[in-house]
């Protein structure tokens, strides 16, 4: 019998999700301001005992949808953010849906060159940055045509010529505005994911999208007002913003918002939270604190890890040491959250649990493309409301990674065991997961391949103790008749380039030298094998 894992999926404009009947076709926003009836509630504390309550969250988000549109932002538009974790981001942001803007998260680790071209292909009337990038992001902003440049922060001006941060004029701004009118497919985001070609690919995510998938998981994790997440995850992130900080707004929580993964201040402000989410390598890292104790994790009601596989070992020692069984689940950019271990069932180690409530999920042949029976491998597709509506500006690309009856076919190898439980086994395209973070090789061969010296590269993932995996190189020096005198190829030296080309995360953390790759009878590279032989590179001697 062929395995598919789905829940009816309706296509009445209300849909029902584990006893919760929500209309998809309002702004985002309205549909969280629903949860919004106690203004004093606390929705954001900082470290520093700083609160942002609910009655601030609407104003201020208001002021940003003014100021916005003082900026001729117009439904549809894109404002894209490059902007510093902080409380003022998420105000931006919802700021954003409010005024039917589509937002663009962009990671403050990103190069000129990266950036470059996201603001080129995404063409946003209205780029936010950190204060400390305006003078580089600036003139290439103004080259390619963005309207307006700002700051978010209010220690420096605007640099459109009208003065002023984006935070100084929404200051000035009225906090009364009217929402403006978003239907279900309307686009609320484009988040951009890392594509084979070298190239990335804009993922358009539609109000009814996040809608979905954030009251989904509200009542799957059994989300309350009562709830207060401890918030270490990046804001640029589906899992820091699409996930994290949505379940809070949709069941009315709190959050404590940390400016970024600090151990220490994760261990100071756990006994006041109910919630964490991670990535593994947060939970490798907060298992060498000393302090990591039942004691400590008394208070907590749950612990969630995604982005990346959490290895079986800490998943026990977790356990061990707090007495939680970490909740593991599986998503992605263009779908949000498609499965989850059970909350109030067994989480069990190395899989990511069932499909949620809503969300179609089968297994397929790797060439036929037909379901197979379960405990085989083969491609996991996915349909539901959590699925994007495509690829900007690249209807080839999405025509080409959906079915005929509407799956979407995410790349990741996995399985149905005989619970019903998702195991995921591998990922084609040879994505690398480090530290949470997706990179796909091709990316980082071309800017290594662009290097003197350099007659060939192949990028790889190898397991990682602390990351999970680390991106890996393998590189052909050119023969010495044919090298570049004026450059030493050594390790050190391809590092140094690829730090001014590309994201450190997307950087590899070992550069090996070979004479040869190891090529299939078809001449393509055979990465297996290089896995395989560098298995050991992060093995730390015992």
């Amino acid at each position: 019998m062929s395995m598919l894992r789905v829940a009816a999926l309706s296509s009445a404009t209300v849909r029902r999700c584990s006893g919760q009947d929500f209309v998809m076709s309002d702004n985002l926003f309205e549909r969280f301001r629903a949860g919004m009836s106690e203004p004093l509630r606390p929705f954001i504390r900082l470290p520093n005992g700083f609160v942002i309550t609910y009655g601030d969250l609407i104003a201020r988000s208001g002021q940003y949808a003014n100021a916005l549109l003082n900026l001729g932002v117009e439904p549809g538009d894109r404002v894209a953010v490059q902007a510093e974790k902080s409380a003022e981001l998420i105000l931006l942001y919802l700021g954003c849906l409010r005024a039917g803007a589509v937002y663009l998260p962009l990671n403050t680790a990103y190069t000129l060159a990266e950036t470059e071209y996201f603001i080129g292909d995404a063409q946003p009337r209205v780029l936010v940055c950190a204060p400390r990038l305006l003078g580089g992001v600036l003139p290439l902003a103004q080259r390619l045509g963005v309207a307006h440049v700002v700051t978010l922060g209010t220690d420096s001006l605007g640099a459109d010529g009208k003065g002023g941060s984006l935070a100084e004029r929404a200051d000035a701004q009225e906090a009364t505005f009217f929402d403006v009118a978003r239907g279900s497919e309307d686009l609320a985001a484009i988040l951009y994911t890392s594509g084979t070609t070298g190239r990335s690919k804009g993922a358009m995510l539609t109000h009814g999208n996040l809608a979905s998938n954030a009251y989904c998981l509200k009542a799957s994790w059994r989300y309350t007002a009562s709830d207060i997440l401890l918030h270490a995850l990046p804001l640029f992130h589906v899992h820091g913003l699409f996930v994290a900080v949505h379940i809070t707004l949709a069941a009315g929580a709190s959050m404590i918002l940390l400016p970024a993964f600090d151990v220490d201040a994760i261990m100071e402000h756990l006994p006041a939270a109910t919630v964490f989410m991670g990535v593994p390598t947060y939970y490798v890292r907060l298992l060498q604190h000393a302090q990591l104790n039942l004691a400590s994790a008394a208070q907590m009601r749950l612990f969630v890890s995604g982005s990346a596989p959490l290895l079986v070992e800490t998943h026990r020692d977790w356990l061990a040491r707090t007495g939680h069984a970490i909740l593991e689940r599986y998503g992605m950019s263009e779908t949000g959250i498609n499965t989850s271990n059970p909350y109030g069932g067994e989480r069990v180690p190395g899989t990511v649990g069932l499909p949620l409530s809503g969300v179609a999920l089968r297994v397929v042949d790797l060439d036929s493309g037909a379901p197979v029976s379960q405990g085989t491998v083969g491609m996991l597709e996915v349909k539901g409301p959590n699925v994007f509506a495509g690829y900007w500006r690249m209807p080839d690309k999405t025509r080409a990674e959906f079915r005929d009856d509407g799956y979407f076919v995410t790349g990741d190898i996995g399985k149905f065991d005989e619970r019903g439980f998702v195991h995921i086994v591998g990922r084609s395209k040879d994505l690398i997961v480090t530290g949470g973070y997706n990179v796909y090789p091709k990316e980082v061969e071309i800017e290594l391949d662009l290097i003197p010296g350099v007659a060939e590269s192949a990028v790889f993932g190898v397991a990682h103790p602390d990351f999970g995996e680390a991106v890996s190189a393998a590189v052909i020096r050119l023969a010495a008749a044919t090298a570049h005198a004026d450059f030493e190829l050594t390790e050190a030296a391809l590092l140094s380039r690829l730090r001014s080309r590309l994201a450190g995360y997307k950087c590899p953390k070992r550069v090996v030298f070979v004479d040869e790759l190891p090529r299939n009878a078809m001449g393509k590279v055979m990465k297996n094998l290089l896995r395989e032989q560098f298995a050991n590179l992060y093995q730390v001697p015992t």
